[in-house]
């Protein structure tokens, strides 16, 4: 039975990436962003059904939800919408940026895992009868929830504060959401990027200066927003009674979110 999954943020970076992704394998998508011209161009590329769409306006997303349910409905989730603003300290920060992060990355996750979970047990409920096979786990469906976190959401750093009080939030929300789901045919997991190149997210972050953004790539190969769909999808790939946690992902320069060796590297 061909899957199909809701991905958020999907209008750029490792969202679109992992829409192509998903598509490539042979899933349903439904690409869900705020920018409607970028997901044409998507949906012209892919063939994902489209749905604009702030994460952080419950009623948007209620009715997004709502579009889910009847036009097919959905067994797997990807939220990836979120972002960061600013490098300033906690003493120089601005409280609206500071506003913005958690609207998105916290806020607009749970106002999509809330409105979409009820679409996620219809799809596990019409699958049941097409399960068979012995065991516990079966006679019935399965569905699948991805939370886009970041490495800033476990370990902090200087001039992150903002972005790392709000990806350790939605890390966890991810880990309360694994233990209220318990019993259910419900997989909750998580990956967790460290640096990657995406042409939009540092870019953002330093309010469009492009050469402070493009510094931290600078001599060293990061990861791609292909690189990290890859790996997320391949998680929606394994046997659903596969729980994937927490996924850390890092390029092999990055040992830690204070270290990153630059320059070529070769063996000692």
């Amino acid at each position: 039975m061909v899957q199909r999954v809701v991905v958020t943020g999907a209008s750029s970076g490792i969202g679109a990436a992992t829409v192509r992704r998903f598509t490539e394998l042979g899933y349903e998508t439904v690409a869900v962003a705020r920018r409607e011209d970028r997901l044409r161009a998507l949906a012209a590329e892919t063939g994902a059904y489209v749905i604009q769409c702030d994460v952080t306006d419950e009623a948007a997303v209620a009715r997004m939800a709502a579009e889910v349910r009847a036009t097919g409905g959905a067994s797997g989730l990807v939220n990836n919408a979120g972002g960061a603003l600013g490098t300033e300290s906690v003493e120089t920060a601005l409280n609206d940026d500071w506003r913005r992060m958690f609207e998105v990355n916290v806020i607009g996750l749970r106002n999509v895992t809330a409105a979409l979970l009820p679409v996620l047990r219809e799809a596990i409920t019409s699958a049941a009868s097409a399960e068979s096979g012995a065991g516990v786990d079966a006679g019935h469906g399965w569905a699948s929830i991805m939370n886009l976190t970041s490495t800033a959401g476990l370990a902090s750093y200087p001039g992150g504060g903002g972005y790392n009080a709000a990806k350790y939030a939605a890390h966890a929300v991810t880990e309360v959401l694994r233990l209220e789901l318990a019993g259910e045919p419900i997989r909750v997991m998580e990956i967790a990027p460290g640096l990657v190149h995406t042409e939009e997210f540092t870019l953002n972050r330093l309010r469009g200066d492009a050469a402070a953004a493009s510094a931290p790539y600078e001599n060293v190969t990061p990861l791609t927003a292909e690189d990290v769909a890859r790996v997320l999808v391949g998680a929606f790939e394994q046997p659903p009674h596969v729980n994937q946690d927490l996924i850390v992902l890092r390029p092999v320069a990055q040992s830690s979110v204070f270290h990153v060796h630059r320059g070529p590297l070769a063996a000692k």
